[in-house]
């Protein structure tokens, strides 16, 4: 039981909106950054595949967005596995 009513709200707030705030700023960085190399823009209109139902399949590059994400949550895991062997946590 939690002794003011607002506290359970303010956690709401604080969960809620650093994720929302992160979903736009990710979903900015997909649009609009890639890695350029020559013959990106040509990848990136050029159809190689329509599926049925008008779905076309194009060879984009990889957006560099996701390459931070993913280096990211590996350099993470790598520190996580590391200080909790190294602190001796009790998991």
């Amino acid at each position: 039981m939690r002794h003011f009513d607002l506290l359970n709200f303010q956690h709401v707030v604080l969960y809620v909106f650093p994720t929302l705030i992160f979903m736009v700023i990710f979903g900015l960085a997909l649009k609009y950054s890639h890695l350029h190399g020559e013959g990106s823009e040509t990848r990136k209109s050029a159809i190689i595949y329509r599926y049925p139902g008008g779905i076309e399949d194009r060879d984009a590059p990889f957006p560099l967005s996701m390459l931070l994400i993913i280096a990211g949550a590996v350099v993470w895991a790598f520190f996580y596995i590391l200080f909790t062997g190294l602190l001796e946590v009790k998991i």
